[in-house]
């Protein structure tokens, strides 16, 4: 696997596992929906999940939660966007943009944005030129159907072989563009397109994702599967969140998408001073 994420002006070593703070730029994001819909609210959380200890910050103005029909333009979501973005100019992290839509991505890029979170895997056309342009980090993730369909009937074979076959194929059409390794990570995509059965074993498995080559994003903070575990609504779920995380970690998780992040910081903490003895 590469030493460090290229992001921009950023290089992210990736010897210890990387924390990703998530600020929702939006009015209906299953776990926050509205709380930092306005610019202010938004920066403000940012700088809060930065001086928490977030390596990234990940803002999203297109909430993809399963059932979201997607129907905010790039205009939205640029309007939402772009204000928060540019009050985190001068931030001490990389500022990821969560986004499927190539216009949104090069306004992003455009405005400092310095890595792209794609749930589509920059399928869309346009998609890789955008992020090719740039020297912006990406990261592909696997999905199932879209958000408005994916949690109604998942299926696969091989749920690992099927998802891993997929990231592949995106990784090698990333690097065909010019994209370089050191910029890729990919993303199994916990909860789209997944049963809680499918989410699981791609935790267990979450290892075999090295052979890629490149960093894996785990996603479990707040989602319904461990709703579906613990019986706890999404605004209780820290305990199992932060389970979620550190078990992604010791199977390999270089980067964990996160909405608390001190309480993440501090398990891994305990983990990497449990390794180092």
């Amino acid at each position: 696997m590469t030493a460090q994420l290229y992001c921009g002006r950023f290089r992210l070593s990736l010897e210890r596992p990387l924390v990703m703070g998530v600020v929702n730029v939006t009015p209906d994001s299953f776990s926050d929906g509205g709380r930092f819909l306005e610019p202010a609210a938004a920066i403000a959380h940012a700088h809060r999940l930065i001086e928490e200890g977030a390596d990234l910050i990940d803002l999203g103005a297109e909430s993809s939660r399963p059932g979201a029909v997607a129907l905010v333009t790039a205009e939205e979501e640029l309007r939402r966007l772009l204000p928060v973005l540019r009050g985190l100019r001068d931030a001490p992290v990389p500022l990821s943009v969560d986004t499927i839509k190539p216009e949104v991505m090069r306004a992003a890029l455009a405005e400092g944005a310095t890595m792209i979170n794609d749930i589509n895997a920059l399928r869309a056309p346009g998609a890789v030129a955008a992020v090719a342009a740039a020297d912006a980090a990406v990261c592909l993730m696997h999905m199932q159907g879209t958000p408005g369909t994916m949690q109604q009937h998942p299926s696969y074979a091989d749920v690992v072989a099927e998802v891993k076959a997929f990231l592949l194929e995106r990784v090698r059409a990333a690097r065909d563009a010019g994209i370089a390794l050191e910029r890729i990570a990919i993303d199994p995509g916990f909860g789209f397109g997944k049963t809680l059965e499918h989410n699981l074993e791609l935790l267990r498995h979450l290892r075999e994702f090295e052979v890629l080559g490149v960093p894996v994003l785990a996603g479990w903070s707040r989602k319904s599967s461990l709703g579906q575990i613990t019986g706890r609504p999404a605004g209780e779920r820290l305990a199992a969140s932060v389970a979620a995380a550190l078990i992604a970690a010791q199977n390999g998780a270089r980067i964990l998408r996160v909405h608390d992040v001190a309480a993440t910081r501090e398990a891994l903490a305990v983990l990497a001073a449990v390794e180092n003895t």
